[in-house]
């Protein structure tokens, strides 16, 4: 069975595993420079900072078995058991000790990954009902079958004029937008013992300490503005961006001063609305939508919804 995954993040990766144990061809393609999506990682000097998904907690039999397998071989680790927001319970806060984007990266071990390769359609023949994945350079690859894992605007373009019938309720679906600032410091910051906050103030909707994680060997902090912030303020400049943003990060530092900072913006961030089922199929079956829309929008949703995606294939 030959298979084409489209998007390397966490729901890709985990689908193209269980496909590729099956003895399933697999092919995965992404638009990046390298796998992980939102399993994303930066260096910004000498720290290493998590930029995009920034800790994980563990509901579901199915992701405990990933998860026991990362904590068996040293990949993650307990990072703490809630913030100092009322928000303890008893499960754990797990980090990527090498940055979550190292995850990403043991996944695609014996993958066939190809990033820096845009998907620029999704299409049927009408007489065949083959699928097949055109790229933007116009070379075309022929497939059993299709997974796709973009963000849902980004699906829908690709299959939109590809003889795919589509369902209009699902790629309705509204993403929120995040504007990341990544900072390094000459000091410890003055957060609280637990390293995280959620909801911290009008700006911020987390703050991370990559140092207090295991992530970094020097002081380096992740602010990510809120949805509302962010839409905001999108189009502002960036270099205003990064001032307005490092004037409100500024009571969360104590006596630290910002060294470097890199800024990033997720336009696709969240999604606002969960698809009850953790992926959707054609009547088919050919074509595949799983992601984060789908079993919730967080590392452990896109890890099942991967998954489900996979085992659909394999029923």
């Amino acid at each position: 069975m030959r298979i084409i995954i489209i998007g390397a993040g966490l729901a890709g990766l985990i689908a193209a595993r269980e496909l590729d144990a099956a003895g399933a061809d697999v092919l995965v393609l992404d638009k990046g420079r390298s796998p992980g999506g939102r399993l994303a990682t930066r260096r910004v000097g000498g720290a290493t900072l998590d930029h995009g998904a920034q800790f994980f907690t563990v509901r579901s039999p199915a992701f405990a078995k990933t998860v026991d397998d990362w904590l068996a071989r040293g990949l993650v680790h307990a990072w703490n058991h809630g913030f100092d927001d009322g928000d303890g319970d008893s499960h754990p806060r797990y980090v990527a000790t090498g940055g979550m984007n190292s995850l990403a990266k043991d996944l695609a071990v014996g993958l066939d990954i190809r990033c820096s390769t845009m998907a620029f359609a999704v299409r049927r023949d009408a007489d065949s009902g083959d699928v097949s994945v055109a790229i933007d350079d116009g070379t075309s690859f022929e497939a059993d079958a299709v997974i796709v894992t973009a963000p849902l605007p980004q699906a829908f373009a690709l299959m939109i004029d590809g003889g795919i019938e589509l369902d209009e309720t699902l790629f309705r679906t509204d993403y929120d937008r995040t504007i990341g600032l990544l900072v390094r410091l000459d000091q410890a910051p003055d957060l609280p013992p637990s390293g995280g906050i959620q909801n911290a103030d009008d700006v911020f909707s987390f703050i991370g300490d990559n140092a207090s994680k295991g992530v970094s060997l020097e002081p380096a902090v992740t602010f990510h503005a809120n949805p509302t912030w962010s839409e905001a303020h999108w189009d502002d400049d960036n270099d205003e961006l990064v001032k307005q943003l490092a004037v409100a990060a500024h009571p969360w530092l104590g006596d630290a001063t910002i060294v470097e900072h890199s800024l990033k913006k997720w336009r696709l961030a969240t999604p606002r609305s969960i698809w009850p089922d953790p992926c959707w199929t054609t009547a088919d079956g050919k074509v595949i939508m799983a992601g984060d829309a789908f079993a919730g929008p967080k590392v452990e949703g896109a890890h099942n919804s991967g998954l489900a995606a996979a085992h659909t294939l394999l029923a």
